[in-house]
């Protein structure tokens, strides 16, 4: 049973000037959305200069992976101390070192003579972004409670949340075309230095009134779990889903997080106080952003197969090709997503958003050797890019909703680690697929000089079409698990603020 007697709650005074302290909280907003953009698009942006690292740097394939695997495994399993430790210290300050860390971290990637230093730079970027996301995500959460104002800025954070893989692509691109693949890591400098000094000048946080006593124990667990699961599944493309290497990490993290959640139940002061992830809001949250995020991965790896090796595009064009998606996240988003929530909650509009996405990957499953940009991929772009709109907004919104300001930190670090966890499922469980809808297709298939390429497109139509399984599963838990109606207000907020 979790104590709070020594836990004191201090609601954040409203400004002296309303209309100041007003246009602080977008400035806020401003300054938070630059910093998750920093961490989302880090996932895609390495991934399009990875190629020419590879050759100028002189690694093997097989010792690619560890380059996106380094931070993938940093970041996901330390989210929830990361978490944690916001509501320990205090959410800007670590907002702070996760910032200027991650920009260091950067700094090392982009001068890295050889792979080890590459890979340790990852990992240290996964390390400080593991705390600045979900400062950052509950910095939003505890800036903005009136409901009004809370669903258009979670609005535009969740469009950026959403979007910001399609603009790693992108940026990616024209950074490793026109200049160089270190600028995908040193650009991360720049924008680093303007979210600092916006940190420093416009972010608010509460003082920390209580500081209980570290879960040590849930942390070992935790970040053994996650570092289990998150390695086991990055294996099963390379070395397949039987062997021992895949399978000993997946259980042992299995049984490591089934042990963090034993242990959670009977510490003083958990780690993840589970009062977090059993309220139906936050727990359908939780539950939808995994799945979806699991879908996603059929979008940004395999359409961008299709534009790459069918319509022959190059890095920039392949970016650009997504930018429509982007636009219907963001429109969606900061419209329905951030107009109807405060006024009908989240139960609508994710399993609608869902299923939007899940028509839109249904319809690029119509992909043939025939196929062009315009006719055949943007309709889908445009169809997903409107779902996920309705998808993001109102669930990184609902999974900080009425969570007093203790938990914030943990609550918000629960969304990147769920999403993070079903990337990796989706990363390990489509790429599966494909290699095994290739093969079926090719050996069940006379040869031929279109064999090959028919064989690969195969693989992507069985891909979207999981991915639309993925969006339509997201879509039914969403229906059963969240409330009817709109979402609980802020707890720890003054009274005048909560109307």
């Amino acid at each position: 049973m979790t104590s709070t007697t020594t836990e004191l709650r201090r609601p954040a005074p409203p400004p002296a000037d309303p209309a100041a302290g007003h246009t602080g909280r977008w400035w806020a907003l401003v300054v938070l959305a630059m910093a998750q953009l920093m961490v989302v698009l880090d996932a895609t942006i390495v991934n399009i200069a990875l190629p020419t690292a590879q050759r100028d740097l002189g690694f093997d394939d097989a010792s690619r992976q560890w380059v996106v695997t380094g931070y993938a495994l940093a970041f996901g399993s330390l989210l929830l101390l990361g978490g944690r430790l916001s509501d320990f210290f205090g959410r800007k300050r670590m907002f702070l070192i996760g910032l200027i860390g991650f920009a260091l971290a950067s700094a090392l990637g982009g001068a890295a003579n050889g792979l080890e230093m590459l890979i340790v730079a990852r990992a240290l970027q996964g390390a400080f972004g593991a705390a600045l996301a979900p400062a950052a995500l509950s910095l939003l959460s505890t800036t903005f409670t009136e409901p009004a104002d809370r669903g258009k800025a979670f609005g535009i954070f969740g469009a950026i949340s959403g979007a910001g893989g399609a603009v790693g692509l992108l940026l990616g691109g024209v950074l490793t075309e026109y200049a160089s693949w270190r600028w995908c890591l040193y650009v991360n400098l720049a924008i680093a230095a303007i979210a600092v000094a916006g940190a420093l000048t416009k972010l608010q946080d509460e003082p920390v009134t209580s500081r209980n006593k570290l879960d040590i124990p849930g942390v070992i667990t935790a970040v053994g779990g996650l570092v289990g699961l998150v390695f086991g599944l990055g294996k099963v493309e390379t070395d397949g889903w039987s062997a021992a290497i895949t399978l000993i990490p997946i259980i042992v993290g299995v049984a490591l997080l089934i042990a963090f959640v034993v242990i959670e139940t009977r510490v003083e002061h958990p780690l993840l106080p589970l009062r977090v992830v059993l309220d139906r809001n936050r727990g359908g949250s939780y539950a939808s952003i995994g799945i979806a995020g699991a879908g996603m991965f059929g979008i940004f790896l395999f359409l961008t197969y299709f534009l790459t090796v069918f319509l022959k595009f190059s890095p920039i064009q392949t970016g650009l090709a997504f930018l429509p998606m982007l636009g219907a996240i963001m429109l969606s988003a900061t419209t329905a997503g951030s107009i109807l929530t405060p006024k009908i909650g989240p139960r609508p509009l994710v399993p609608v958003g869902a299923l939007i996405a899940a028509g839109g990957m249904a319809f690029l499953t119509r992909l043939d050797l025939t196929s062009t940009y315009a006719a055949n991929v943007l309709p889908g772009l445009l169809i997903i890019g409107f779902g996920l709109g309705l998808v993001f907004a109102p669930t990184q919104n609902a999974a900080t909703s009425g969570v007093e300001h203790r938990d914030a930190g943990v609550a918000s670090a629960m969304i990147n680690t769920v999403q993070q966890i079903g990337g990796s499922i989706g990363t390990a469980l489509l790429s599966s697929f494909a290699t095994s809808a290739a093969t079926h297709y090719a050996s069940s298939h006379k040869p031929s000089a279109l064999l090959a390429a028919q064989a690969q497109l195969a693989s992507y139509h069985t891909v979207f079409w999981w991915s639309a399984g993925f969006f339509v599963l997201a879509a039914i838990v969403a229906t059963l698990l969240f409330r009817t109606g709109p979402l609980d207000v802020d707890p720890d907020a003054p009274p005048a603020m909560a109307h």
